[in-house]
């Protein structure tokens, strides 16, 4: 780091310390929240598998094609 004063160094060897950790931080939050949203969306897929089969049943009792049947998307 030719060039700098040694205040100058020292700013940057702390905005650089600092930046870090605030990256290394932030990364933590993304995963927490990822993970979170993973979840929700397995809840609502088991949610929508469910009313599928609730629908399906339906059908098959009122003797009509089930209408959702090609409208899956790979549930």
């Amino acid at each position: 780091m030719s060039g700098l004063t040694d205040a100058q160094k020292k700013f940057y060897e702390d905005a650089l310390e600092q930046t870090k950790t605030e990256i290394q931080d932030l990364e933590g939050q993304i995963q927490v929240e990822l993970g979170k949203v993973k979840e929700t969306i397995a809840e609502l897929q088991n949610a929508q598998k469910a009313a599928r089969q609730m629908y399906d049943a339906a059908c098959q009792r009122l003797g009509i094609p089930n209408d959702l049947e090609n409208d899956e998307s790979g549930s």
